[in-house]
């Protein structure tokens, strides 16, 4: 049932209500570090003590107490959650007893802001962990053969330094062996102390026996049961039979702090009734007595106590000291007295300041949020001044801009925001609290510290800009480079720390991966014909409490490669075959090839020729259109089939290209041409013979139709200057009255004749006399051709002039 008073929590309205405690919780001796004893924030609702609605942002922190206090005996969590952190030792901790507790503060917040100081109050079960103990673990007594019935020899009490009050309290009994005359002798004393004893039943006979062993037993009345055991001898002798007797068994007395050190503060004095050195006292403290106290004063033999190391003990203080006055017999004698001393503080001390930041880093160096708000709880501050009266009254003041010093009473304050801070504006404060008392003459203690802003993730990462654009190429390894990506983050810390992701289409598997510093690479080889170009976003995320993120657009275009050759989709299967009908009002085109290529661009942009099957030079394939065409004129002799393998090339670099045979058979018509003979064959990579001689004809008979053309303008213009002249210089002759000679066809002074068979050639002109001729007759030239139709081309034509008359003019001329 004691193991479960652990958890057990109480709440005193009494205790509350006297000693300003807000709870008060229970918990034994010698739990384990981590030992549960309450929920601070439910307890603190349901006595009312808290009253909010809203729990989530709840915190609270236990405020550091001082060197001298139990700072490191529990812990609370930011939920509320009280354990023990070590170890708890009643007896390390408490006074004899005495009700073991020790307090603590705890500082409440919702979310920055401060709402209240809880103090709480843990009393400390003493655990029966202590055996009652003897000074010693054999005392030797003696009783004298002349001791009678009755006669009493004292023995040491024993010691429990549990704290409680059942594990402290000793029974004792005897264990002896059966017919010894010896029994226990038990009273109580002062303080919860025994006087103990051997009594004799009977009188003793040393001759008989001299020396008896007995034993006694102490038991407390813990649980579980502790006992101690003290060996006791009896030697049959002369004994000392009477113990010092204090003057004064209770002793209070009060002291200032500035005692010297030098003078007795009191001189405890015992009287023994025995002789020698049954009757000489001597004094050292009891086991009782608490190590701070023996600390603090010094106890001699003759029973002198001296104050040392109380100059500075501050306001009053209390301690009890628990002396043995022992005589010198055998065994010795003793008895027991209790002193009292308080000590007052008379002297004027400075103020002592203890600050407990809520967030401290360093030894006066605190951390605040940059997005802390006005009215946030920064620190608990309390002044420490034990002097007497008006040495004892303290103020204190903070000047600051930014932070302000409350004062909730009793030597307490608190600091809090008093306007908003900014980390890129000032990233620390330095300020300092000054305290002063109001002695005569005033005593001051300033306590200089730092408050640290830290920064805040409240911007979100940057990219240096919207969309980023990159170009790779396909038919590449695996992490091949794509491009950098750059983001910024004014941030600091974890805050500026950034870390890069692709955000997956909800169809889309991405080909790619970034690095945390924004470089973007292939997890494989990129097909442009499966994915011209890819568009995602990037994902940038920073390291700060929470993580802000942004995204930018990235679109990567895969630039082609000319690994796909060219295929022919017509015709679409190898080898095609084709059956063509010609006849003379035929066109010249037959059909068109049709190819394709996945690839792009020039790597996609196709050539056709003809390879082999084409020795009659009778087709051509345009090489762009890829349509397939006579080259000539088809005659009847050229009926038959042909076997055209055909190439279609890209333009790529290397070239790729596809072949195909196209087995062609022609039929012409009858009405076509009968033969196809030599002259008509030429080789593919010569002009038309046809071509050559009307071009070489046309070119000739214009030339000279142009001479010809000239040549009559010059005649014309000389005859018309001559018949001038002559009417100038002869009047009398008369138009038409001179004969006219007509040239005939033989005479004619330009007759051209022509022998098919030796060419054109032109005759030599008769030459006639001036006065044959007509000199006003002029007969027209007329063209005409020299030759039968079927002998030449009909686009070839030799012209010849038949007749002319040239008056008074010199024919070698022209």
């Amino acid at each position: 049932m004691e193991d479960m008073f652990v958890h057990i929590f109480v709440v005193s309205t009494f205790l509350h209500s006297c000693s300003s405690v807000d709870l008060t919780y229970y918990v034994e001796e010698g739990k384990l570090p981590g030992t549960y004893l309450g929920d601070i924030a439910t307890d603190a609702q349901e006595i009312h003590i808290l009253l909010l609605k809203d729990h989530s942002q709840i915190t609270f922190n236990e405020l550091p107490q001082r060197q001298t206090s139990s700072t490191a005996l529990f812990n609370v969590t930011r939920s509320g959650k009280l354990y023990t952190t070590q170890l708890i030792d009643a007896e390390h901790l408490c006074m004899y007893n005495t009700e073991c507790f020790k307090t603590i503060k705890i500082a409440v917040r919702q979310a920055e802001t401060f709402i209240k100081v809880l103090k709480v109050r843990v009393f400390i079960k003493d655990v029966n962990d202590n055996e009652p103990t003897f000074p010693k673990k054999l005392v030797k007594i003696d009783f004298s053969e002349t001791d009678r019935k009755g006669t009493m020899k004292s023995i040491p009490n024993a010691v429990d330094k549990d704290v409680g009050l059942l594990n402290s309290k000793i029974t004792y009994r005897l264990r002896k062996s059966a017919g010894e005359p010896f029994t226990l002798f038990v009273a109580e004393k002062e303080f919860g102390t025994s006087k103990l004893g051997i009594v004799l039943e009977k009188s003793l006979d040393r001759e008989v026996k001299d020396v008896y062993k007995l034993q006694v037993i102490a038991k407390d009345e813990g649980s579980p049961i502790k006992i101690g055991i003290l060996e006791v001898q009896i030697f049959v002798t002369d004994i000392n039979d009477n113990r010092p007797i204090f003057s004064h068994s209770m002793n209070n007395i009060s002291i200032k702090n500035t005692h010297p050190p030098n003078v007795p503060i009191l001189v405890l004095s015992a009287t023994d009734l025995d002789s020698g050195n049954n009757g000489n006292v001597s004094y050292q403290f009891n086991s009782k007595t608490p190590e701070i106290a023996k600390e603090k004063f010094k106890l001699t033999k003759n029973g002198e106590i001296y104050a040392q190391g109380i100059r500075n003990l501050g306001k009053k203080q209390s301690y009890k000291l628990f002396v043995d006055a022992t005589d010198g017999g055998n065994p010795p004698l003793s008895s027991i007295a209790m002193v009292l001393i308080n000590v007052i503080n008379q002297q004027n001390t400075p103020p002592e300041l203890d600050i407990n930041f809520v967030s401290q880093l360093q030894e006066n160096l605190a951390a605040i949020s940059e997005k802390i708000e006005v009215g946030s709880f920064i620190a608990y501050v309390s002044v420490i001044d034990n002097d007497v009266g008006k040495n004892g009254e303290v103020s204190c003041s903070l000047n600051h801009d930014k932070f302000q010093l409350l004062n909730l009473g009793s030597k307490e304050y608190k600091i809090i925001m008093k306007k908003p801070v900014n980390r890129e504006v000032t990233d620390h404060y330095d300020m300092s609290i000054t305290c002063e008392d109001a002695g005569s003459p005033p005593l001051q203690t300033k306590r200089e510290f730092s408050i640290q802003v830290m920064d805040v993730n409240d911007v979100r990462p940057q990219f240096i800009k919207s969309t980023f654009k990159f170009l790779t190429y396909e038919n590449e390894k695996s992490n091949f480079p794509v491009g950098f990506i750059n983001a910024t983050d004014p941030d600091l810390g974890d805050g500026s720390k950034l870390a890069y992701s692709l955000e997956n289409g909800k169809n889309q598997i991405l080909p790619f991966k970034i690095t945390n510093y924004g470089f973007i690479s292939t997890i494989k080889s990129l097909d442009r014909e499966q994915h011209k170009s890819y568009s995602f976003k990037v994902i940038v995320k920073d390291n700060g409490s929470p993580s802000l993120s942004n995204t930018a657009n990235v679109i990567v275009e895969v630039m082609d490669e000319n690994d796909n050759a060219p295929y022919f989709t017509f015709p679409s299967v190898n080898p095609f075959s084709l059956d063509v009908h010609y006849h003379p009002q035929s066109k010249n085109d037959i059909t068109v090839l049709r190819a394709l290529d996945r690839d792009s661009r020039e790597n996609a942009f196709l050539k056709y020729n003809i390879i082999s099957g084409n020795e009659k030079q009778l087709f051509t394939v345009n090489t762009y259109s890829g349509m397939l065409s006579f080259s000539r004129k088809v005659y009847q002799n050229d009926a038959g089939s042909y076997n055209l393998l055909l190439v279609v090339k890209d333009s790529g670099s290397p070239v790729l290209s596809a072949t195909t045979t196209l087995s062609l058979t022609l039929t012409v018509s009858n009405r076509t041409s009968p033969m196809l003979t030599a002259a008509h064959i030429q080789s593919s990579d010569m002009i038309d013979i046809n071509l050559v001689i009307i071009i070489v004809v046309t070119a000739v008979v214009i030339s000279i139709a142009i001479v010809v053309i000239i040549t009559i303008c010059i005649v014309r213009c000389n005859r018309r200057r001559t018949m001038l002249h002559t009417a100038a210089m002869n009047p009398a002759m008369q138009p038409g009255r001179e004969k006219c000679l007509m040239i005939s066809q033989s005479n004619n002074p330009f007759a051209i004749t022509q022998n098919p068979e030796e060419g054109v050639h032109h005759s030599t002109p008769s030459m006639r006399s001036r006065r044959d001729f007509c000199p006003e007759q002029e007969l027209p030239v007329e063209w005409t051709s020299l030759t039968s139709p079927g002998k030449m081309p009909a686009s070839v034509q030799v012209v010849s002039i038949k007749e002319t008359w040239f008056p008074s003019h010199d024919l070698s001329k022209i």
